[in-house]
């Protein structure tokens, strides 16, 4: 239980430490818009409801959240190669705008695809694995999915095989820039994951 209030304090003050970065730009939505289109539009679709269940939906994402991601592929803490590219030619304005921008888009709702597990996915969202200390989903991410602005991102209607392969990638360490995220992950298997990526594409 201390470990676990340690990781939620230090995520809480990185998350103030964002919104008080976020208020001093002000996000210019149209270039923000431009600078999306230009790069971004490929992978993640035109409004960013990414049609493709590789690529993540970012419409309606909390913009702190975008940021920080943004600014970790710059900095190699968080690890993909096609992203730090992109990432590394944006400036910290840049970011913002494209990420409030975002946050300005409504997000495309999901749905669940696999009925047989949807109960267990239910299950482990909304009360976790007590016997194996694993959180609630819906005690970070809200009861629907929605996140807390800014440290806890929305995860409503996400592509179920994103939210998965992200899951896998904080349990093998070899996604290692949230340790909360690992700590959850790593004592979840296959089956567990599979379904509550599942259930959380289909909240509402």
């Amino acid at each position: 239980m201390k470990l676990s209030a340690s990781l939620l304090c230090a995520a809480a003050a990185a998350a103030l430490s964002f919104s008080a970065y976020a208020q001093t730009i002000k996000p210019d939505l149209v270039k923000g818009s431009a600078l999306f289109g230009g790069v971004c539009i490929a992978c993640h679709a035109a409004d960013g409801n990414s049609n493709t269940p590789v690529n993540p939906k970012l419409a309606q994402q909390h913009p702190e959240y975008l940021v920080k991601q943004l600014q970790e592929y710059k900095s190699g803490k968080r690890d993909n190669a096609i992203m730090k590219g992109f990432a590394s030619a944006l400036s910290d304005e840049d970011m913002t705008n494209i990420a409030y921008w975002l946050a300005s888009q409504k997000g495309a709702p999901g749905f669940a695809q696999e009925k047989d597990s949807v109960r267990l996915g239910e299950r482990i969202y909304r009360g976790g694995i007590a016997d194996r200390q694993i959180a609630a989903c819906a005690s970070c991410h809200s009861p629907n999915g929605a996140g807390l602005p800014a440290q806890y991102p929305r995860l409503s209607g996400q592509h179920a095989e994103y939210t998965a392969t992200q899951l896998k990638a904080f349990r093998s360490g070899a996604r290692a820039n949230n340790a909360a995220m690992t700590g959850v992950a790593a004592k979840m298997n296959d089956k567990e994951i599979a379904a509550v990526s599942d259930y959380i594409a289909g909240l509402r």
